[in-house]
C-alpha cells in the first residue's frame, strides 16, 4: 500500500518539526543503520531477522549465517533445520527461517539474485513490509520512498506531538508531510538512534536531550546549552552506547 505525505499541516507545527529535525542532525550527523551488512541481500536478511531482537544479537548471528550462506541462492537451498539452529537467538526463529529463504528464493527467482529497488517489488517479498523496505531502500540504494517507522520513531512521533496516530502508515504520512524528501532518510533514522540512547520508553533522558525545548512531552527541564547536550549524544551514539550521557 502506498503512503502519501499528509496536506495541510498546521505551519507552526511544520516549523517546531525542522527544528527538531535540525538539532538531531547535530547531534546524530551521519545516521546509520546498526545492523552489519555487506550488501543489500544482507541488509535485507537482517532487517527481518531484527524484528522483535536486537541489533547486537542479529549482527553477532548474521556474522556466521553470512559465512555459511554467502548469497540468496545459496541460503535459498539450505536446509532449514540447519537456518533455524543458526537464527535461534533472535526469536521466533521458525517464521524467520521461512521468511528468510522465501525471500531468498524469490530474489533468485524473480530478481536474477538481486534484491529489487522499489517499494512495490520489495513488498511483495515473503516477510517484508514497509518498514523494512523503507530500510533497505534508504541505507542500500539511497532511495527515499518513505520514512522507517518502527517502535523508537512511533513513540518519539507522540512525544514530540508530530503525530496524534498510533498506525505506523498514518505516522510515516504525518511525517513525511513535516519533512522535505531529501531529509526522509535521514530523519527515520535519526529518530531510531535518538528513541535507542536518548529518548527511551521507560526513562527518557530529558535532562541530556537536545531536543528537549521543542518537546511538549518533556519531563523535566533540560541542562546545559542545547548544542552541548547534541554534541554529547553524537559521541553516545557513534559508541553505540558505550559512552553514556
Amino acid at each position: 500500500m502506498a503512503v502519501k505525505p499528509s496536506p495541510a499541516l498546521d505551519p507552526e507545527q511544520k516549523k517546531r518539526a525542522r527544528a527538531i529535525g535540525k538539532r538531531l542532525a547535530r547531534a546524530i550527523p551521519e545516521p546509520v543503520v546498526e545492523l552489519d551488512f555487506d550488501d543489500p541481500w544482507q541488509l535485507l536478511m537482517a532487517t527481518i531477522m531484527a524484528a522483535q531482537s536486537t541489533d547486537k544479537t542479529v549482527n553477532r548471528v548474521g556474522e556466521t549465517l553470512f559465512a555459511r550462506f554467502p548469497n540468496p541462492a545459496v541460503l535459498a537451498n539450505a536446509n532449514p533445520a540447519e537456518i533455524e539452529t543458526l537464527i535461534h537467538p533472535t526469536g521466533f526463529f521458525r517464521n524467520k527461517t521461512k521468511s528468510i529463504q522465501a525471500a531468498s528464493r524469490a530474489i533468485v527467482e524473480e530478481h536474477g539474485g538481486q534484491v529489487p529497488r522499489t517499494m512495490v517489488e520489495l513488498v511483495r517479498l515473503p516477510g517484508v513490509a514497509r518498514k523494512t523496505a523503507n530500510v533497505v531502500l534508504g541505507k542500500a540504494f539511497g532511495v527515499a520512498e518513505g520514512i522507517v517507522v518502527d517502535v523508537h520513531c512511533t513513540r518519539l512521533s507522540k512525544r514530540l506531538g508530530l503525530t496524534e496516530s498510533k498506525d505506523a502508515k498514518h505516522i510515516e504520512a504525518d511525517l513525511m508531510g513535516l519533512y522535505p524528501k531529501k531529509d526522509w532518510i535521514g530523519i527515520g533514522n535519526r529518530f531510531v538512534l535518538h528513541g535507542r540512547y536518548v529518548c527511551t520508553a521507560r526513562s527518557p533522558a530529558c535532562r541530556a536531550c537536545p531536543v528537549a525545548e521543542l518537546c511538549p512531552d518533556a519531563a523535566e527541564a533540560p541542562s546545559g546549552r542545547w548544542t552541548a547536550r547534541a554534541d554529547r549524544e553524537q559521541l553516545v551514539v557513534m559508541s553505540r552506547g558505550a559512552e553514556k550521557l
